[in-house]
């Protein structure tokens, strides 16, 4: 249960959501630092969405097929209604995320990527490095993530100003729509930490 105070809704209200994580790192994946990708994406989706979740975690190495095959496996055989990596997005020799996420697209989602870009510029200019992607495979949305909490939070939630109200929109306001759009469950959202975004005529109440 994420907790609204002016709101006694919990999240039994809203439809159950099945999240595929994927942490993408030679050397976390091989022990030799603890995985910072994986707890960083469950505690902000914990704190921005108001569904029940059940997440499917996957730590992998910088290979191509076996990102890949990764992906397939946590839309085709676990069902997973979103999946979000993180890691290997760069320009270094081993960043092959992108390839190994276009290698099962049905559908480019290039906004995504673009408006994530936008994004990270107003903390880092390296920003323009960065090769994030989006796809649909199937009914499932598939976004590559920046390697680090801090970026992933930044991506997903925004820019925020020295009161800590949003004046760039993070990408997670789009996704609940897209989701929809696609055939999968409702997602509602933490307004403190994102405030979805849906045309009036695709707003419904919880039930």
């Amino acid at each position: 249960m994420n907790p609204i105070t002016s709101d006694p809704l919990s999240a039994a209200d809203f439809d159950a959501v099945h999240i595929g994580l994927v942490s993408i790192s030679d050397r976390a994946s091989s022990g030799v630092y603890a995985d910072e990708g994986l707890p960083a994406l469950r505690d902000w989706l914990g704190s921005a969405l108001r569904n029940r979740m059940r997440f499917t975690e996957r730590l992998v190495p910088d290979e191509r097929e076996t990102i890949a095959q990764t992906l397939r496996e946590l839309v085709d055989e676990a069902g997973c209604h979103l999946v979000l990596t993180t890691g290997g997005t760069g320009p270094a020799v081993r960043d092959v995320t992108p390839e190994a996420t276009m290698d099962v697209a049905d559908k480019l989602m290039p906004g995504f990527g673009e408006e994530m870009r936008r994004i990270s510029l107003h903390f880092v200019s390296t920003a323009i490095l960065s090769r994030q992607v989006a796809v649909i495979r199937r009914s499932t949305l598939i976004i590559n993530l920046p390697g680090q909490p801090k970026s992933i939070r930044e991506t997903l939630e925004g820019v925020r100003d020295t009161q800590g109200q949003v004046t760039v929109k993070g990408v997670f306001t789009a996704v609940p729509y897209c989701i929809d759009l696609i055939g999968g469950p409702y997602m509602e959202t933490n307004p403190d930490v994102c405030a979805a975004f849906r045309p009036k005529s695709a707003q419904r109440r919880p039930r």
